[in-house]
């Protein structure tokens, strides 16, 4: 295959990615609407043991089996591919059951756990089991779809992945938003009803992604047959010994990109019962959970999606410094790394801190932005730890040091459940964003110190660095805090349009403060030139 369309290839499956990032976060504004806190706090209890379940049942295997794919095709042994797929679609198969039996069978005991169900407002027991249950299906395929695209990106095709990524995401919204406005708005259903289908929504998105991928299979089949008859090669490498493999490589990825859902499962046993304890009923501690984990989460992932992705982009070429023992290069490429992660966050994480009110009013409404906003205004300075923890963790990856990212995550962990009933018992329900602050913090501690010692890494100028963008950031925040005081005297948050007003003036002020102080001082040029060529030539022109 050629760079070309290698490239192109990849270009396709990240904005598929991008797509479905950006559908995902969208949806929850009518589904909000439609369900409000009390059904997001549902709908959280039921996806967040999925997610964790469907990690346990792929073990990371679909995404080893790529790599494992594209290597022995790049040999000329097709049959070692074909075997390791044949076999895979049994072991997803087994271990996707597996995991729906045991997420079925458990429902009960965790949704005993989540909430006690004895008051007369909020979600019933019954709800949460029938919530779980329904997510549950979608154990029974995800797994399976998984292995199928993964084996077609060891092709190098990524079209069909980005294709099933796109109708399975497009298909899980319709379904959701379709069914639970007919069941609540309709027919005047039970939210318990409305948010069991919701969650059902990932079982017949899953489906559509697998149609779609069957589609492409059928297609393809025959070439890919052929390609199979015209190799020569086989390595006969035995399943066991290629799963030893598979797996020693494809755990670590799988446990560190479990970090969200994992801190989320703590928060999910803890949350609830350490609000109560401290005299919330249990209606006002699901609204508060409701607007953690998702709506107030949502939004913190948009920071941290963009940096990522800019960064990420580095992490092949720091793999290939570190085998050549290019130490220097691999200095640059780290700092840059870190760069652009920190001059993308910082002041994306601050702003949405800032103006955490009028952002929660524009896009959730007014009805409960007292619970949300005061929830985002203390978990949207978590995105920049959320952003480090994920860049250092691939780093780690780069350096084949994988072992101290889960390490890390294990530590953050650790601290997160000792401090999480403690900080929400003094803080209330904020104390759940700082208790996960302190977790990833613990874990970019160990991730930072691990690449010093193993890239032989000096911190001295990014440090330097970070002051300069806190410095551009801080003035920022303090127009931004004046601009704002000064547009709702006019526009008193009383209303949904208010609200819009304060926030489009204030981000585009701000936002428009930072990039020019950023410009001004030739920081964007350095940061960001190569990927935003005017930058440079800015700087250039003005050098001149």
């Amino acid at each position: 295959m050629s760079d070309s369309k290698l490239v192109r290839g990849t270009l396709i499956l990240t904005a598929a990615i991008f797509i479905s990032k950006i559908l995902g976060l969208i949806y929850i504004f009518p589904f909000k609407a439609i369900v409000g806190l009390e059904g997001l706090a549902l709908y959280s209890y039921g996806y967040i043991p999925y997610t964790v379940l469907l990690s346990v049942a792929t073990l990371g295997v679909p995404l080893a089996v790529s790599k494992f794919v594209s290597k022995y095709n790049a040999l000329g042994d097709y049959h070692t591919g074909r075997r390791l797929f044949k076999s895979g679609l049994v072991v997803m198969s087994v271990t996707g059951v597996i995991a729906f039996l045991i997420l079925f069978s458990l429902a009960p005991l965790i949704a005993n756990y989540v909430i006690d169900g004895k008051e007369l407002h909020g979600n019933t027991i019954e709800d949460v089991i029938f919530t779980i249950r329904m997510v549950s299906t979608a154990l029974l395929v995800v797994p399976i779809m998984s292995l199928i695209r993964g084996y077609f990106q060891g092709f190098q095709s990524m079209g069909p992945t980005a294709v099933s990524q796109v109708v399975e995401q497009i298909v899980r919204i319709v379904f959701i938003l379709l069914l639970t406005f007919i069941i609540v708005k309709v027919y005047e259903g039970s939210l318990g009803i409305a948010v069991g289908f919701a969650t059902f929504g990932a079982f017949v998105g899953a489906l559509g992604g697998l149609a779609v991928l069957l589609i492409y299979w059928y297609k393809r089949k025959s070439g890919l047959d052929q390609q199979l008859q015209q190799s020569t090669v086989d390595n006969k490498i035995p399943l066991s010994k290629m799963y030893r493999e598979l797996i020693s490589y494809a755990l670590p990825l799988s446990f560190v990109g479990l970090a969200i859902p994992l801190y989320q499962l703590i928060d999910m046993s803890t949350f609830n019962k350490a609000l109560m304890n401290i005299g919330y009923s249990q209606i006002e501690a699901e609204n508060a959970f409701g607007a953690f984990t998702q709506a107030a989460h949502k939004l913190i992932l948009i920071p941290v999606a963009l940096a990522t992705a800019f960064s990420l982009t580095l992490l092949p070429t720091i793999t290939k410094s570190f085998i050549e023992d290019n130490f220097k290069k691999l200095q640059t490429q780290i700092t840059q790394t870190y760069q652009i992660i920190l001059f993308l966050t910082v002041p994306a994480a601050i702003g949405l801190s800032i103006l955490a009110y009028p952002a929660y009013g524009t896009l959730y409404g007014l009805e409960d932005m007292d619970v949300g906003a005061n929830i985002l205004r203390y978990y949207a300075p978590v995105a920049i730890f959320f952003s480090l923890f994920t860049v250092t963790a691939a780093i780690l990856q780069g350096l084949n040091q994988q072992k101290f990212a889960v390490i890390s995550l294990i530590a953050g962990l650790v601290m997160k459940l000792a401090c999480n009933s403690l900080l929400i018992g003094q803080m209330g329900a904020t104390g759940a964003a700082v208790a996960t602050g302190v977790g990833y913090v613990t874990s970019i501690v160990i991730n930072v110190w691990a690449i010093g010692k193993y890239a032989n890494y000096q911190y001295k100028f990014i440090v330097k660095r970070f002051f300069l963008i806190m410095i551009f950031a801080l003035c920022m925040t303090i127009i931004v805090i004046v601009t704002n005081i000064g547009i709702q005297a006019q526009f008193p948050l009383t209303n949904r349009l208010n609200a819009t007003i304060s926030l489009i003036i204030s981000v585009l002020i701000g936002a428009g403060f930072y990039m020019y102080v950023s410009i001004r001082s030739h920081l964007a040029g350095q940061i960001l030139g190569n990927r935003f060529k005017f930058l440079k030539r800015k700087r250039k022109k003005e050098g001149s």
